[in-house]
């Protein structure tokens, strides 16, 4: 009876263990997680600045390598001194914590859905690794779209208070403000603004990684070759790469669909934005063409009387 209870005690001693283990695992991922999301904030701020067509800095002149006059665009580091300039260090922080707050929730969801998903029956033994890629894609899938559901209403808090930058609004503010104002004027719909694009792109990036690099890895390189296994092991990084500007589309429709109309004031719609910025940057006789690029900034050609004009400022 007593080595019973005793190993009763033991297991229950074991569990309490493994569980505390989880949770300690847990912690330590949200963490992690909360301090990337703060740390890439102010790039994907930048970003999404960029996305809606808010310019406030002017194209500098400049020279390519081959002597080519052209009008550099805003960069990176220059948005982010624009940014500390207008709301100051905290400023590049706006629209943080419900990014913060998706981080956590995904986490959960792709946690819980793949352990029921491991407790589902696996395919037999005999099959194909074109099936086993095509199984594995699909639970990605399953997970993913889970993942976005889940955490999509966040993600519209956060880009809502992040356009906002572009006309000063304050209308969205805290989380709990913006969950108010949405349901209120746009109900439960209201949070899930975009989701379609965004789900869409995110699936075709996984179907095109994972079938490329199944590919690649299958009949592009050669057994026989000394560095075959790490040439497969960086393979679907590679591919990630090449297939994100496949889908950056759809990203990019899914953010404009997020502030599109959703503000009192015409900055916070996209429509109006895009209407300036491109009367503001057509000058009589000639369109300037743009090319708007991240890091490091993008280059567009000087039209003819701006040439000129630069050239005689310049002598």
């Amino acid at each position: 009876m007593e080595s019973t209870e005793h190993l009763s005690g033991q297991v229950d001693g074991g569990e309490r263990d493994a569980a505390a283990a989880r949770l300690d695992v847990d912690t330590a991922v949200f963490l992690l997680g909360a301090g990337v999301t703060a740390i890439t904030h102010p790039l994907l701020y930048v970003k999404l600045l960029i996305q809606v067509g808010h310019e406030p800095l002017p194209p500098t002149v400049g020279t390519t390598m081959f002597g080519r006059r052209v009008l550099y665009l805003p960069g990176f580091f220059s948005y982010v001194h624009h940014i500390v300039q207008v709301d100051g260090r905290m400023g590049l922080f706006r629209g943080l914590t419900p990014r913060i707050v998706s981080s956590a929730i995904s986490t959960v969801v792709r946690t819980k859905v793949k352990q029921q998903v491991e407790l589902l029956p696996k395919g037999s033994e005999a099959q194909t690794s074109l099936s086993k890629v095509v199984q594995e894609t699909s639970q990605e899938m399953l997970i993913q779209c889970l993942s976005r559901i889940a955490t999509h209403p966040f993600h519209v808090m956060s880009v809502r208070c992040m356009a906002q930058f572009v006309g000063r609004e304050v209308k969205y503010g805290g989380m709990f403000s913006c969950m108010v104002k949405i349901f209120k004027e746009e109900g439960v719909a209201g949070f899930y603004v975009g989701l379609l694009p965004h789900v869409m792109g995110e699936v075709l990036f996984l179907w095109c990684c994972n079938l490329l690099a199944h590919f690649i890895n299958t009949y592009a390189v050669d057994e026989s070759f000394s560095q075959a296994s790490a040439i497969r092991s960086y393979t679907k990084f590679v591919m990630g790469i090449a297939v994100s500007v496949l889908t950056y589309p759809f990203m990019l429709v899914a953010d404009l669909m997020v502030v599109n109309n959703c503000g009192s004031s015409p900055s916070l719609s996209h429509l109006h934005v895009v209407d300036a910025v491109l009367e503001a940057a057509e000058p009589q006789g000639s369109p300037l063409q743009r090319i708007q690029l991240l890091f490091p900034p993008g280059a567009c050609d000087l039209p003819a009387r701006h040439r000129g004009l630069t050239s005689s400022t310049s002598s």
